[in-house]
This record gives structure tokens, C-alpha cells and sequence, in this order.
């Protein structure tokens, strides 16, 4: 089965109901300025997660648009503001938002989404008390991704964090999205509770794993194939788990001048290679390589509840593409 070619599917199908629900809306300039990240393609791996999970219960995957369209507005609003935050120029190869807009009408344009999410999510069509039991798992995650993103901010203030807390902050700030997009998609689509409980343990650990190769990618990868700033981590003392596994490895000599040029804003490039040469000399990038292979390798097992169909084929290709992908 061709991953790829299963995503494009589902994704182009997707990106016609999204366009759809974002058409038209006055003033024209913020409505504008709210479609230019959601438009801008991407994988969907997101609303994917939500599809497929449905499929794997025999669901029917259009019951499943409106929650598939509001994780994607939720991820679109979280981007834009944080890429605000991070003073990010670049986002999927195309200027950011606040570049673009500029940073009132793209703090607007953001929370446009996060309102037009919850819009979408009233237009699923299933029974009151599921429905409520979907809501409140929506308004948990997104206030798990708002604690998620203030302990990493807080994080980059802290000399020292150990992987634990690192663990806990990626859970709350993305695993909980995939864990959420599993879980509901196989609820619209009518799974059992034993169904939805492995569909919420794979996305839990997809998460995981998922976030932790965005890291290495971000430090591995050149800036054309990521579309975006290459330094901004090590410039903003970003506690990814590289980071912090160099951090709490490195001594001597080294450690001081980790210190010295983690987290300073103002590092030269020639400072930033340095960093990185010690990332590499600690293994830190390969550590943070094999732990996100062994998350993966807990979704997947996680699956063996579900029955076999070229749906759940599609699922345990998914949390093997997640970690195979270039951007």
C-alpha cells in the first residue's frame, strides 16, 4: 500500500471540504489573512489521523469532516501564534502570517480559527451526549496545548530541564492533538470503548514520537527543505530533547560552552555550528533519533485491538511515515 498516495488521497478530499468551510467572510482582509496558513497545503497528517481512525472502525469518514476541519483550524491557529512568538519569517516555504498580515491582523486571523473551529465541530452530526463527551475532549486538549506552550516558553528561561519534564511538555503541547484526532475519529465513527481506548493509545504515542523527529528534523535537515529559521532553537535556549539530553551529558570545557551560547539570541552562525558539534559529539541527535523510533513502535503495538483491515494497515503505516517524512 502507498502511504503517500492513500494520504494525497484523503488530504485532496479534505482540502475540499476545508476550502468549503472557509470560503467568503467580511472584511475581506481578515478572512484573507485566516485562509493563508490553512490553504497552504501541507500533509494533513491531522485530520488524516481522524480519518483513517474512523475507517479502522467501519466508519464512515464523512461524519468525521467537521472534527477532521476543526483539528486543522486548531493546529493552523496554534502555528500562527506561534510562529508570532518564535519571530518565525518562514512557514511551509511561504512568508508567516504575521510577516505577510502583520502581527495585529495575524493574532486576529488566529483567533478567527480557534472560534471557527469550534463552528465546525457543531456541524457533526451525531448523538447529544457523544457529542458532549467529544466536545469536552476538544476543549481538554486545547487547553493541554496552551500548558503545553507556556512550560515551553518557561522552559527556555530554565538552566537545566530533564527529560521527564520534557516528556510532559511535549505530551500536553502536541501528543495530546494525535492522541485526541485517533480517539474522536474512531468514536464518530462508532468504535467500541476497547477500540477507542488502542485508538488513544497509538495517537498518544504517535504524538510522541512525531514531535521528537520534528526535533531532530529541525536540527538535522537544511532550512530548504524545513522552511523555516534553522538557528531558532539553539538561539532561544529551545528545550527540544537534544537539548536537553546534551545538557544534562555535557561537562567541563563543553558544558560552559554550551551555557555560553545556548539560549543567547545574538549567536553567530559559526556559534550556533558549535552547538550543534556538540550535539553531535554527545549523540544527542541520534538519542533523540532512536526514542522517537521506539514511541513509534508503541502506537503501532497499541493497534493490536484493532481488526486487521487496509484501514489499520494505514494507521501502522501513518505512525511510520510521521517519522519518515522530510517536512
Amino acid at each position: 500500500m502507498d502511504i503517500e498516495n492513500e494520504l494525497k488521497k484523503r488530504a485532496d478530499f479534505f482540502n475540499t471540504q476545508l476550502e468549503k468551510f472557509l470560503n467568503g467572510g467580511h472584511p475581506e482582509s481578515l478572512y484573507k489573512a485566516a485562509r493563508h496558513l490553512p490553504l497552504a497545503g501541507g500533509k494533513r497528517l491531522r485530520p488524516c489521523f481522524s480519518l483513517i481512525s474512523c475507517e479502522a472502525v467501519n466508519g464512515d469518514i464523512v461524519k468525521v469532516v467537521p472534527l477532521a476541519i476543526a483539528l486543522e483550524l486548531i493546529h493552523n491557529f496554534t502555528l500562527i501564534h506561534d510562529d508570532i512568538m518564535d519571530k518565525s519569517k518562514l512557514r511551509r516555504n511561504l512568508p508567516t502570517v504575521h510577516v505577510k498580515f502583520g502581527q495585529p491582523s495575524a493574532i486576529n486571523a488566529g483567533d478567527l480559527l480557534f472560534i471557527k473551529a469550534f463552528e465546525s465541530m457543531h456541524n457533526i452530526s451525531i448523538d447529544c451526549p457523544v457529542f458532549k463527551n467529544i466536545e469536552f475532549g476538544f476543549i481538554d486538549f486545547i487547553k493541554e496545548i496552551c500548558e503545553g506552550q507556556q512550560m515551553d516558553m518557561d522552559f527556555e528561561n530554565r538552566k537545566i530541564v530533564n527529560e521527564d519534564e520534557y516528556i510532559e511538555m511535549i505530551r500536553k503541547k502536541t501528543a495530546v492533538f494525535f492522541q485526541y484526532a485517533a480517539e474522536a475519529g474512531g468514536i464518530i465513527g462508532g468504535g467500541n470503548k476497547e477500540e477507542t481506548n488502542a485508538l488513544n493509545e497509538y495517537g498518544l504515542n504517535a504524538g510522541l514520537g512525531f514531535q521528537i523527529w520534528d526535533d531532530y528534523l529541525d536540527i538535522s535537515s537544511d532550512e530548504t527543505i524545513l522552511g523555516k529559521d534553522i538557528g531558532n532553537d539553539i538561539r532561544n535556549g529551545k528545550k527540544t530533547l537534544i537539548a536537553v539530553h546534551c545538557m544534562n551529558n555535557t561537562k567541563g570545557s563543553d558544558k560552559e560552552l554550551f551555557d555560553s551560547i545556548f539560549g543567547n539570541k545574538n549567536a553567530t552562525e559559526d556559534e550556533v555550528g558549535k552547538v550543534y558539534d556538540l550535539f553531535k559529539k554527545l549523540n544527542s541527535i541520534n538519542y533523540a533519533k532512536e526514542t522517537a523510533l521506539g514511541y513509534i513502535n508503541k502506537a503501532k503495538n497499541s493497534l493490536e485491538k484493532i481488526s486487521d483491515s487496509d484501514a489499520k494497515q494505514l494507521l501502522l503505516d501513518l505512525a511510520d511515515y510521521s517519522i519518515k517524512r522530510k517536512m
